[in-house]
């Protein structure tokens, strides 16, 4: 199965509304691997990387979030897979 990464900006109300738990326990949920983050300009920050089709159930998760975030829009960008993470994570 390929691998596929990508890089996501989460605009909405997608901060203290527990986004960045939901996202990281739906990544582990797929094994997917990378990072979440918020943003200083409220928005939410995520890489991530595994198979391709996980990845595409992911960013259906991200296009929700949590049943209390909002999300308005998404940039989404696939970029080249690098395999330099372990685990999913929450960075601050």
């Amino acid at each position: 199965m390929p691998k596929s990464r990508i890089h996501l900006i989460i605009k909405g109300r997608v901060q203290g509304v527990f986004f960045r738990a939901n996202t990281q326990k739906h990544a582990e949920k797929l094994n997917l691997e990378g990072w979440v983050k918020n943003l200083p300009d409220g928005n939410v920050e995520v890489v991530a990387e595994g198979e391709k089709e996980k990845i595409k159930d992911f960013i259906s998760f991200c296009r929700k979030g949590p049943s209390s975030a909002r999300v308005d829009d998404i940039d989404i960008r696939w970029e080249d897979y690098t395999g330099e993470f372990k685990s999913f994570s929450i960075r601050y």
